[in-house]
Order: structure tokens, then sequence, then C-alpha cells
């Protein structure tokens, strides 16, 4: 490979496979998978008031600090089936006279509450800096959707649902993910308004939703751009590397405004397309590089002179990347054990090589194509292979790129440990500062819980586990989701609601609010990032 030997070296170790193949295991060099068991969540009063004073002056009104600490809370330890708004008042409140004010209370401040979701998400990325934040982290771009039954809560309509597998009736988020060798954790949101929305035929639901009037409409992987452009003009939070799927990656537009921000993208891209390599993938002797120029005009001078570049016809033709792949010879590809798999350690063979990608038919940067093929047991079978693009310096080693192509899981995690225990899809909300409040209580309650594994595991009372590519994603994506608890397991009554310790002194009894909330924890493992 091309400047092999420079760059930032990896740690992983050389391990034999078989008699002739060596394997470099990367898998230090991803964050482990961790479980919280029950006793780490039942005594994080202290902790969660500190958490949550650290964000308390970004709340105007002591009402507002009050109830998100509710929030927080409810997300976190409420034992209920569903974490709506109404099911977490009743559950940490109790449902006693006051119960129908409390809740349209808590619903008033996660629905329409004037509080500044973008300056608690900055304060975030500060604290995850702190917490997680290595030079060489890696930002992850991914979405997910919610299904939904009726037709009224803000953005919804039908498209493709990946919770479901299918074209349904759902609300579209875009998420900006954070990994490093000490964690992951989510950074921001953004949801998606489809077109439709735009419509004249959609205004009294777009007023109804309260949708502020400066919304315009924008792409998936516009919202991601924006995302990504937000953070690294903020400069709050260390990163060198962007990674995504297919569909984020087979936009080029997307990728360029990446690199304009200075990161080095990653991105997977479908297997019929088109770069121009600059070496011949079976001999590695340089290759002709394309050109570009305004023709000249006709001999003749007939006609409008030509004012937009070329393809020079002296330059040679775009290759797909699937068909470079079918001319690598065996000897150059390497063998890397990057992850735990669902099945067992997950290894592939990989492959990179300097191209020039194409840019609306013309040449455009400079890049690196890097193949991944999958290990089989059989040796029969047509091992799958993936496809990569990035935009990282020519003197990149190869474990620098493997690593990064290997962590797309945790922005997977992320989802089903929100979606699992934490009711990232469980809200009841129309309006559209509802949807965002509630994303960003739930990517800080995530953080939180971040946090707790960092002081678990410092005390020596963490449960590591090797990070899991769940069943169908074979290309090292997320493990199984948390399995809630049977319903018929204790948990907290409305009744034991004591204070914020559930050892801490009693307190006199007093008609419940916000600050009297249950101290029980949920009765369920929840999988965190070292």
């Amino acid at each position: 490979m091309e400047g092999a030997g420079l760059g930032q070296q990896m740690r992983g170790e050389v391990v034999m496979m078989d008699a002739d193949v060596s394997v470099r295991d990367l898998r230090a060099e991803a964050p482990a998978v961790r479980v919280v068991m029950p006793e780490d969540l039942a005594q994080v009063g202290e902790e969660l008031a500190a958490y949550h004073a650290h964000y308390a002056p970004y709340f105007a009104r002591r009402e507002q600090r009050a109830w998100a600490e509710v929030y927080l809370r409810g997300l976190l330890v409420a034992d209920v089936p569903r974490k709506n708004t109404e099911a977490l008042a009743l559950r940490l409140l109790g449902a006693g006279p006051h119960a129908g004010r409390q809740v349209r209370a808590l619903q008033q401040f996660i629905g329409e509450g004037a509080w500044d979701d973008d300056a608690l998400l900055a304060e975030h990325r500060r604290l995850v800096d702190a917490s997680l934040g290595e030079e060489e982290g890696v930002l992850i771009v991914d979405g997910s959707e919610v299904a939904k039954r009726g037709a009224h809560s803000v953005g919804v309509a039908r498209q493709w649902c990946g919770s479901t597998g299918k074209t349904d009736n759902c609300q579209a988020g875009v998420y900006l993910g954070y990994a490093s060798r000490r964690g992951y954790t989510l950074l921001d949101r953004r949801l998606y308004l489809p077109k439709t929305w735009f419509a004249q035929d959609h205004q009294a639901r777009w007023k109804a939703c309260a949708i502020p009037a400066t919304v315009r409409f924008a792409t998936k992987t516009e919202l991601a751009a924006q995302m990504v452009e937000h953070l690294r003009q903020a400069g709050t939070l260390r990163a060198r590397w962007l990674t995504c799927d297919e569909w984020y990656g087979r936009h080029a537009a997307f990728l360029d405004r990446v690199a304009t921000t200075g990161l080095w993208y990653l991105a997977e891209v479908p297997t019929d397309t088109a770069v121009w390599p600059l070496s011949d993938p079976a001999t590695g002797a340089p290759s002709r590089r394309p050109q570009q120029a305004v023709p000249p005009r006709a001999a003749s001078g007939k006609g409008r002179r030509p004012t937009k570049e070329r393809l020079t016809p002296e330059s040679p033709p775009p290759v797909r990347v699937d068909l470079l792949a079918a001319q690598m010879p065996p000897t150059r590809w390497q063998r890397y054990r990057i992850t735990e798999g669902a099945k067992g350690p997950l290894v592939a063979d990989f492959v990179a090589l300097r191209a020039v990608a194409t840019r609306a038919g013309l040449p455009g940067p400079e890049v690196w194509v890097l193949l991944r093929r999958a290990v089989l047991e059989d040796p029969d079978a047509v091992p799958p292979l993936k496809i990569y693009l990035s935009c990282a310096p020519v003197q990149t080693p190869l474990a620098a790129l493997v690593r990064v192509c290997g962590l797309r899981w945790p922005i997977e995690r992320c989802f089903e440990e929100g979606k699992g225990e934490l009711g990232l899809d469980h809200y009841e909300l129309r309006f559209w500062r509802g949807w965002h409040h509630h994303m960003t209580l739930v990517i800080l309650a995530h953080h939180f819980l971040v946090l707790l594994h960092h002081r678990v595991g410092q005390r020596g009372g963490g449960h590591s586990r090797p990070a899991a590519a769940a069943p169908g994603h074979p290309s090292g994506g997320s493990g199984r989701a948390p399995t809630r608890p049977p319903a018929s397991q204790p948990g907290p009554s409305p009744s034991s609601a004591r204070g914020d310790l559930a050892a801490a002194p009693a307190r006199p009894a007093r008609r419940p609010g916000p600050s009297r909330l249950s101290a029980a924890a949920q009765t369920g493992r929840l999988s965190l990032a070292s």
C-alpha cells in the first residue's frame, strides 16, 4: 500500500489464523461495550443532581430547571413500559390529586417549553470532549426512524422506516454520533421534514405543529452536513474522522462539505462507483491521470465557443471499484480482526489504493479506495465486498483506514440503547419544538450513563464485554438491543417517592412536585461504552 509506513501506527497485535495468513487484531482500537447493572443505577441521585446542575443555567426559569430534572430522571430510572410524559410524571410524582396538573406541566415543558436546545447541546459537546474526546475521534452520521400511527405529528409521512424495514408512516431523524477508544455517545439531531410538508395542503399541519417559519426544506445529507459544520465551527470537540454508510456516501456533495471542514471522511459507497485508479491494481505500475480542459472552438468557427471543461480525449475511462477489487492479486490483501461479531470475531481482508474520484463525470479529489472482503468459512462461497472512499492523506496507514471503517456500529448501539432503555422512541409529541426537546434530553441522558460507567469502572465495578455485531450487520454493526425485564418484575410504586436518593434522609411529607422523585432504578441491564 502506498504510504503504508507513515502516519499514526495502530496498537493492534498480529496473530496467526492459519499457517499461511497472519491476522492483525484491531479490537483494542474500538470502544468496548459494557453492562451497567441495576445496582449501579440504584444510587444515582447525587450524581444526577450534579449532572443536572451543570446544565441548570441554560434554563431561564426555576420551574424549567425542576422539570428538566424530572424528565432526565424518568428517562434513566422510571420502570414503565413506555417513557412518555404522562407515564413519567405518574411514576415519579405519584397519582395523587395533583397528578393531572403535573402531567400537563411536564407535557408543556417538553412539548412547548421556551428553552434553548442549542445551548444545552453545545455544553454537552464540551463535556463529551472531556469524557471521551481524543484527537483521533470519529464522527458518525446515520438516520433513525420512529413509526407513527397518526398523521398529525410533525414530519410524519410515508417514507422508509428502518425500525419496520419497509416504507411506513413514520418520523425520520438524522443524528450525529461520536466514538473514540474511550467510548461513544450521540452529539446532535435534526428532524427531517419531507417535501410534502412544504406543499400548500400541509399548511394547516405546519401551523398545528408550530414549525418555525424560517425552516426550509433540506435533504437528509444536507441536515447531516449542517450538524458537522456547526460542530467544527464551534471547535469544542476533538475529532479527525467522519464515517457513514452507503446511503450518505453516495452523495459526493455531502462528502465534499465534510472535507471542507478539515475532517477526513471514510464513507461506504456503492460497488458500481467509478474512479480513476492511480496505479494498476494487478501490477502496481502508475496509471495515467485523467485530464480536463475546455474544448477548442470548432474549426469552422460556427457555433458557440465552449466554456465548460470536459474530459480530454487522451484521458483513460473511469473504472468501477468492484472491477478494481477483482483485479487485485491475492498477495495484496491483508487480513484484520476488527471487532467481535454476534457469532465470534469479525475478520475481513483489506487492500487500499489511491485514485481520483469522479465529480459529474470529471476528475474530482484524490482519495483512498478501501476494499473490504469478508472472510467466510465456506471456501466456495462468494465473499461480500464493501467499498469505501476516504479523503485521508496519502501517508495514512492501512490500519487507520481499517479501524475507522469498523466504527459505524457505535451510533447503532446508541439508537438501540436509546430506544431500548431511554425512551428515545416513546415520545407522544406533535410539536416541532417537542421533538427536539425530547431528543436533546435523551442525548444528555445517554451521556450521563457513559459518565456513570466511567465512575463504576474506576471503582472496579464495571462489567465489560466486547463490542458485538448485531445479526444482520456483518459489517460490524451494533449488538442486540437490551431486553426489557418482564412486566411482572417489581418496580417502584408511586408512594415510594421520598427524595432524590434512596439513602438520603427522609423529607417531611409534602405535596408531590418536580423535586419529589423516585430513586428506584430499572431492573434491566443497559449496555454502554467504556
